[in-house]
């Protein structure tokens, strides 16, 4: 239970940042109902949360589905946010006698929220897939208000020792991250590319990539975002408007990396990024361009240097907890830039132009 907290009253109004429509602004509205958790639902009042990528494409309406078209089948008004952490401040019917759930607890508020726990991706630890699910990002009302109704029996419950300003962003991009560069499969001293490794994804693969014993080089322009990289651990840096990165990676690694992982939402940055690889290499994607951009690597050369791709959306919550452990260590750092909630619109701005270093996180409300 947090030290500094003490049950309140809970409003029946708070603010909210919505959309009404896709592509439409943000909205801050002062009279949005507070939900009342349901059954087996607990209430959280909403601490902090990071901002995502993927917030700005589904306002956006350029968030795109599976086969590359824009998903159009998003809860309006759209309330985003799917990396928030919060406290329970009540409990819905059918949790009041649950020895794990307490009020004043830390939990996650992730971009999977509901799954079924029947399909063959619940069962094999994979729920992130799962076929029947919603989540936040779409189907439900997300962190970017104060209060939020969380199904209890897929709840995030998070150590109680984290810093909860730090933290939401390690729910999304984190656990990203974290899944790529295990499913990047790297072995102690083998050579991984970060591919927008001064963003918010990319700066926690960096970390997540040492901590796995990888080296690392980070690919990504400016003067700022190399001394940032490098500040992370990372072998070297690679600014790639001053230089080839394909041929550079090359010279550094002696013919190429073991591993590639791309973390920028650029359709330029995966074209090539095969391109990088040695010999039985591996492409490990995460950021999504808008649109249906391709890869532009010949099949022949998947073929003979034996190459392998992977896509990865976040991971099972299992895999969140371990890169949720792995910053409670103090092992990976999130670079966390603070400002209040109703800088929301500014964040979006800055993330548009590719400005920002690490992760904006809002502040919702006082813990």
């Amino acid at each position: 239970m947090g030290s500094h907290f003490s049950p309140e009253s809970i409003p029946k109004s708070q603010t909210v940042a919505l959309v009404r429509e896709l592509g439409g602004p943000v909205e801050f509205k002062d009279d949005y109902p507070v939900p009342v958790p349901g059954a087996n639902e607990v209430l959280a009042k909403v601490l902090y949360t990071g901002v995502c990528q993927s917030d700005l494409h589904t306002k956006s309406g350029t968030a795109a589905s599976a086969d590359g078209t824009p998903i159009t089948q998003i809860k309006l008004p759209h309330i985003g946010g799917h990396e928030g952490i919060g406290r329970i401040v009540s409990l819905g019917p059918g949790c009041e006698n649950d020895p794990d759930l307490h009020i004043g607890d830390l939990v996650g508020i992730r971009f999977s929220s509901r799954i079924c726990r029947r399909c063959e991706f619940c069962l094999a630890g994979t729920e992130q897939y799962c076929i029947r699910s919603t989540n936040h990002l779409h189907h439900e009302d997300g962190s970017f208000q104060e209060y939020i109704a969380l199904d209890a029996g897929y709840l995030t419950l998070l150590p109680q020792d984290v810093d909860p300003v730090v933290i939401g962003p390690v729910l999304c991009a984190g656990v990203t991250a974290y899944k790529a560069v295990l499913n990047a499969n790297v072995r102690a001293g083998q050579w991984l590319v970060v591919v927008g490794a001064g963003g918010g994804l990319g700066h926690l693969a960096v970390q997540y990539a040492k901590a796995q014993g990888a080296s690392v080089l980070g690919v990504d322009t400016g003067a700022e975002k190399r001394d940032f990289v490098l500040s992370l651990g990372a072998t070297g840096f690679i600014d790639f408007a001053l230089t080839n990165p394909i041929e550079k990676v090359k010279e550094i690694t002696n013919g190429g990396a073991h591993a590639v992982v791309v973390t920028a939402g650029n359709a330029k940055a995966f074209s090539h990024a095969c391109e990088m690889l040695r010999v039985g290499g591996t492409l490990s994607c995460v950021g999504i361009p808008p649109g249906r951009p391709h890869l532009e690597t010949p099949i022949s050369t998947i073929v003979i240097k034996g190459l392998k791709i992977t896509g990865n959306l976040v991971g099972s919550l299992s895999e969140c907890m371990e890169a949720v452990e792995l910053v409670r260590r103090g092992i990976v750092k999130p670079n966390v830039i603070v400002r209040p909630f109703k800088e929301l619109p500014k964040a979006y701005e800055e993330m548009e132009k590719g400005d920002i270093s690490g992760r904006i996180v809002l502040k919702i409300a006082a813990d």
